[in-house]
Parts: structure tokens; sequence; C-alpha cells
């Protein structure tokens, strides 16, 4: 053993932790976004989640306008009438009436109007709970932005630690072929690592700038810099620790369980709209007119007259009506509706189970990825005791370098996989909250009490 081989052995892991602290450092940048400042710029640039938003704050309208149904209408008239008539005899005959006045007209009982209101109501509520799910669905995709591009500057940073390391055994193999302390194995086998190291540094950056630019587009900047995770970790405890409790809230709280609710109530009252429209029907009318009349009449053989004068008159009446027979289209309209009542209730069925089947696996899912992480933490210290052992062995002779790159390569390995699965934990316990329909804003926040400062 020359004393050269065993000053580079001494410098490796020197040089190891400096590249380390330098990739994963510098993510902390003076200029990084948290998650929450990056969700909520993307609720004001996303065109998926505004559009979801317009056409929930229009549903309030589209729901007043039914409201109208109730209530009772008002409308103003009026008319002008002139009349001529030159008959043989010499008789000139003008007349000219100019009315004006108020209509009204209010429902008292109209079964098919009310049912229509509540329709309205519900479609409102629907709108409402496609808000929410765009929303979430919004949170989902800024935290796997987010947590994509974090992933893959830890893989960049892994990656040029690697080549790093890998490049100085290269130097150290070939000192020590020179010396004739190595042979020419060594050099072959740390070369074709480094080049393998540069072809994964190369993939790494550009699927770092891929990454980047979904952040970029969601959020509507350039150059997004994602905070990372404070240092030590401590990622949260998925609560309840059982599946039970989940499927339970999703069934009471998910919006797509709550939209197939609100559309079987819709299709049951279809079905009372069309048995409604069999029955009587009553409405209040009334109005309100002055009419004024101009007359002239002349006629060569009498006297010439005029006359002119006005007229008021109000109005006040129930109005009754009754469907007799209509050709059989409302009897076939109710056996449409009570199919479609069926079908509704055949969607719910299918939005629970498709939802706890969802939130399920979801848990399970979560549940795999925590104890994936402890595994992972468990492999990264044991890593890096098999590195410091490699390394011992190779300064006495008993290890080659080709053992020693296999240990770089298996910590570095070990390191990438658990920052990414700590980051799938985060992802998916907000994907788990989405399954079970409790995914809020604040669930943003907490996940954001977990960054760098």
């Amino acid at each position: 053993m020359t004393e050269s081989r065993a000053t580079s052995l001494r410098i490796a892991p020197h040089r190891l932790g400096l590249a380390l602290l330098l990739a994963f450092g510098s993510a902390g940048a003076v200029q990084a976004q948290s998650l929450q400042e990056l969700y909520d710029a993307a609720r004001g640039f996303d065109a998926s989640y505004l559009s979801a938003r317009s056409l929930s704050d229009s549903a309030q309208y589209k729901a007043a306008q039914a409201d109208a149904l109730g209530r009772p209408s008002l409308g103003l008239g009026g008319s002008y009438t002139g009349q001529r008539l030159e008959p043989v005899s010499g008789l000139n005959f003008n007349a000219a009436t100019a009315q004006v006045g108020l209509t009204g007209k209010y429902a008292l009982y109209n079964p098919a109007s009310s049912a229509t209101i509540a329709q309205a109501q519900r479609a409102l509520s629907v709108a409402q709970a496609d808000l929410e799910v765009a929303e979430q669905d919004l949170i989902v995709r800024m935290a796997q932005a987010y947590f994509d591009v974090l992933a893959a500057k830890d893989t960049l940073s892994t990656s040029q630690a690697a080549k790093a390391a890998i490049a100085e055994q290269l130097a150290s193999a070939k000192r020590n072929f020179e010396v004739g302390t190595a042979t020419i194995t060594d050099t072959r086998e740390a070369q074709a690592r480094f080049d393998l190291a540069t072809a994964t540094e190369i993939a790494a950056d550009n699927d770092l700038r891929v990454k980047s630019v979904t952040l970029d587009q969601l959020v509507g900047r350039v150059g997004v810099t994602p905070k990372p995770l404070a240092v030590p970790v401590a990622l949260p405890a998925v609560l309840p620790v059982t599946v039970d409790p989940w499927v339970t809230q999703a069934d009471e709280l998910h919006p797509s369980i709550r939209k197939a609710r609100l559309a079987l109530e819709v299709a049951k009252l279809d079905t009372t709209k069309a048995r409604a429209n069999d029955g009587v029907t009553v409405d209040m009318t009334g109005s309100v007119a002055v009419s004024n009349e101009r007359t002239n009449i002349k006629n060569p053989q009498i006297a010439t007259g005029a006359g002119e004068g006005t007229a008021k008159t109000a109005s006040l009446g129930l109005s009754i009506n009754y469907p007799l027979y209509a050709g059989g289209a409302n009897q076939n309209r109710i056996k449409e509706t009570l199919i479609l009542e069926e079908k509704a209730r055949n969607d719910l069925d299918y939005a629970r189970r498709s939802v706890a089947e969802g939130t399920k696996r979801a848990f399970f899912g979560v549940q795999s990825l925590n104890a994936q992480v402890k595994a992972y933490e468990a492999a990264e210290s044991s890593s890096k005791l098999a590195l410091d052992a490699t390394q011992l062995g190779y300064k006495v002779g008993v290890r080659v370098n080709l053992d020693v790159l296999n240990a770089q390569t298996q910590l570095y390995t070990t390191q990438r996989d658990l920052a990414k699965a700590r980051y799938d934990v985060l992802v998916n316990g907000l994907k788990l909250r989405q399954a079970s329909g409790q995914l809020k804003a604040e669930d943003v926040s907490a996940v954001n009490q977990l960054l760098a400062k």
C-alpha cells in the first residue's frame, strides 16, 4: 500500500460530504418559494380551476331564475288603434283608441314549479361540489408538481455527487496503476462507472428541466424554486390508523358521493314534476287598464259630430287548469323518469363503492410508503457503514476498486430513494384526504410547515 493511495482514499469521504452539502444545501436558496405561496399563485392562474370557479359562481344566478317561478309576474302593455270609414253614402267615420295597462299573474298552486325550484337549489349544490373537486384537484396537482421538482433536484444532486466520487476513484485508480500498485482493471472499471454516472447526470438534469416547466406552468411564473423539507425530516402520522374510519368519512364527505345523492334527488323531483303535469294548477290573474277613445263623424246631410272618452278597467280572478288528455305523453314521461330515478340510485351505489375502493387504496399506499421510508432510513445508515468498511478494506488490500464503487452507488441510490419516498408520503397523504373527501386548503398549510424556513 503506497502513501499516495491511502491519501487519496482519505480525501474521498471529505469531498463526498462537501459535494452532498453543496448539492442539497443549494435547494434552500434565498428566493425559494413555499408550497403555500405557490398554491395561492396557482389559485389565481390555473385555467382549469378558474373555469370551475366561474361555473360555480354562475350557478347561483341560474338558481335565482328558477326562484322566479314562485313569485308574481307583472307586465306593462299598451296599444293604439285607428279606424277610418268612407262609404259611398258620403259618411266619414274616424276613430282612435289608445290603451295602456298592467297585467299580473301569481301561481297559487303549481307543484311542477315547486319541483323545478327545488331542482335548481340542488343544481347549485352540485356546482359547489364541482368547485370543491376542482380545489382538491388543484391541491394535489400543486403538491405533485412541487415535490416532483424537489425529487428531480435530489436525483440530480446525488448524480453529481456520485460522479464526483467516481471521478476521484478513477483518478486514484490511474495513479495506482501508474505506480504499479493496481491493475488496469481498476482503471477501466472506474472509467465505465464514470461514463455511466455522466449519462445518469444528463438524464437527471433533463428530468429536472421538464419537472420545473410543469411547476412553472401551473403557477404562471418562470424559474420557480421550491423550498426543501426541513432537516431533520419529520413526516406526519396518518390518523386514524385504521382504514374503516377513512371509508366512513368518505361516504359522508366526498363530493362525488354528494353529487350522486343530489342527482338522485333531482331524478325524484323529475318524477314529481311529471306527475304534477296531470294535476290541477291554480293561478291568480289581475289587470288594470286605462283607455282613451276619440271619434269624428262627418255627413253632408247631417251635422258633424265628435266625441272623446276615457275609461278605466280593473279585474281580478282565478285561473284553474286541469288537463284531461294529452295523447299519453305525460304517462310515458312518468315511466321514463322512474327508470332514470333507478339509474341515479345505481349511480349513487357505484360512487360509494368507487370512493370506498379509492380510499382503501390510498390508505394502504400511504401505509406502505411510511414503511418504505423507515426501511430506507435504516438502509441509508447501513450503506454508510458499508461504504466506510469497504473503503477501509480497500486500504488494507482486501477489497478492490469495484467494491468501493458499488458501495458508493448503493449509498447514493438509497439516499435518492429515501428522499423520493418522503415526498411520496406527503403527496399520497394529500391524495388520501382527497380520496376520502377531506382535503382542504388547510392541509396545504400543514404540509407547508414541514418545509425549510
